[in-house]
């Protein structure tokens, strides 16, 4: 591991954008002009009858307008559109996470070696009509392990996965540096994209703008940033999960009234809808919806600036997050739909011990320890995106601050201004938002190196990575990430979870359950998320 290292700009906003993430998405490309001239309507798409042979209309509550570049994205709606879009490999049940055979034709059966052979499916086709091969398979892993290219999936394979060869047209072997089974779950976040459309001058760029060329079930129609994405099923598609709708239509509407309304009454439009506001819960369900939770790692975290005094101090940080009333921002944010956070990881993952700090909530203590730090009558503004669950936390925040003698103001602002800011390198003393690493699975070395591995974008976002704490935390990881037995690395993963607690630099508060809610009487098959998104790969009409 690295030193975090410069990114182009236009790749450094593409990839770390939860709701609603960055890019200037304007016009798509050549491809999509046609249907991209203006929105299509939201309303007159099947509407929320649906049926047999029509629209299947999905609100989803975060922007469309990040990155859609599958090596690159963590936007929300982005990532659950393009896992019906393109496959990899392998894909993952999105809520077992238990891998299964997607382009490949099989699961390897052993997982103890360094080298994993696959034959890619037979008569396997682009959504424009190419055939599907091994020098798409290499081409996409070559991008990701391009050490003169920063993507995030590079974080997720680049320790311990050396290349990806051809063996024939249809045989690929992935060649691994050390035994690592947990790696085969991750093949999901290698879509495989055609070398033949993004292998072009620009054509990278048109992928950050919402250019989909996949060979999954759903090929993308339209595109229009900010207001919806359309899809139809994909009649050559001849892998394990066929499409079930005829068309979709995802519709983006990051404020929840109208979000709610969309699903709403007898002249509803859509017949699901994610990120369900817990206030909405209750009367949705007396309207006939079904309305179900997932709890997993979603988190309102806090992230410190620790160039800019008095958060370079390890108290300051710690005192912050005493200070905070988290049973108040459960019980009336949250409306019991939360946990406050015991560990970086949530309580249910595999690999959850409650760290040696856990930031109970000690007003007294949040005082003396901001006292020794010689920070009293500070003064903070709280860069805050405007994902509305993370608005509704806020003022306890302010409250809880204000009441250990921290005059507080809360600046919410769109996910794109908050992010934007951090890839300007703009001062900020501390930002409050959301995050879910179950987007890209459960396994905890993936989720820590994500969050704070030394060349992504969060530890530089903090100004910490070459703080010596953080440089031996990066090492202790690596660690364990090659330690081959199972418990010792659980273990291994759990120390060094500890010193991230203390440190506190990147840390939650509380993890929450995101709500979806759809029409039973029209869709069926459906399964809450515990990450936002909607995977429909095993729905279909009622």
């Amino acid at each position: 591991m690295r030193d975090v290292t410069p990114v182009p700009a236009p790749h450094r906003r593409s990839f770390l954008k939860y709701g609603g993430a960055l890019g200037a998405a304007a016009a798509v490309s050549s491809s999509l002009s046609a249907c991209s001239s203006g929105p299509e309507s939201t309303n007159d798409t099947g509407g929320g009858k649906g049926g047999e042979g029509g629209t299947l209309t999905a609100v989803i509550g975060y922007g469309n307008d990040g990155s859609w570049d599958p090596t690159q994205t963590a936007s929300a709606f982005c990532m659950a559109a393009n896992n019906h879009i393109y496959e990899g490999l392998l894909d993952t049940d999105p809520i077992s996470r238990e891998p299964y055979a997607a382009l490949a034709t099989e699961v390897p059966a052993d997982l103890t070696g360094i080298s994993w052979k696959f034959r890619l499916r037979p008569g396997a086709t682009f959504h424009d009509g190419r055939p599907v091969t091994a020098d798409d398979v290499v081409f996409v892993f070559d991008r990701i392990l391009d050490p003169r290219t920063q993507t995030l999936a590079k974080g997720f394979f680049a320790g311990w996965l050396r290349t990806v060869r051809r063996i024939d047209a249809q045989n690929v072997e992935l060649i691994l540096k050390f035994p690592f089974p947990e790696g085969i779950s991750r093949l999901t976040l290698a879509k495989i994209m055609p070398k033949h459309v993004f292998s072009k001058p620009g054509a990278w760029d048109e992928a950050i703008k919402g250019r989909a060329v996949g060979s999954g079930p759903y090929r993308q129609t339209a595109h229009h940033p900010k207001s919806n994405t359309t899809f139809e099923a994909f009649a050559d598609y001849n892998g394990p999960r066929k499409a079930a709708f005829a068309k979709m239509n995802w519709l983006t509407i990051v404020d929840a009234a109208p979000r709610v309304a969309k699903i709403s009454g007898a002249s509803a439009g859509a017949q699901i809808a994610d990120n369900i506001p817990y206030a909405n819960i209750e009367q949705l369900r007396k309207s006939g919806m079904t309305v179900r939770g997932g709890a997993g790692m979603n988190n309102l975290f806090l992230m410190f600036n620790t160039r800019h005094k008095p958060f370079d101090d390890v108290r300051v940080r710690q005192a912050l997050h005493y200070a905070i009333d988290t049973g108040k921002m459960i019980e009336v944010a949250l409306k019991g739909h939360g946990r406050a956070a015991t560990s970086f990881l949530n309580e249910a993952n595999p690999a959850h011990r409650p760290a040696k700090t856990v930031y109970t909530y000690d007003p007294d203590r949040a005082r003396r320890l901001l006292k020794e730090a010689g920070a009293e009558g500070l003064r903070i503004d709280i860069l805050a995106v405007n994902v509305s669950w993370i608005v509704d936390c806020l003022p306890t925040i302010k409250a809880s601050w204000d009441a250990v003698g921290v005059r507080t103001t809360l600046s919410p602002q769109e996910t794109t201004a908050v992010f934007t800011k951090m890839d300007q390198k703009r001062d900020y003393q501390v930002v409050a938002a959301a995050s879910n690493p179950n987007q890209f699975g459960l396994d905890a070395d993936l989720i820590m190196h994500y969050n704070h591995g030394p060349q992504n974008l969060w530890m530089g976002y903090a100004r910490w990575a070459g703080d010596p704490v953080a440089r031996k935390l990066f090492k202790d990881m690596d660690q364990a990430t090659r330690e081959p037995d199972p418990d010792r690395k659980k273990t291994m993963i759990q120390d060094y979870i500890d010193v991230v607690a203390e440190q506190a630099v990147l840390y939650p508060v509380v993890h929450n359950e995101l709500m979806t809610a759809w029409d039973p009487e029209r869709i069926t098959g459906v399964r809450a998320q515990p990450y936002p998104g909607v995977n429909l790969l095993q729905a279909k009409w009622a």
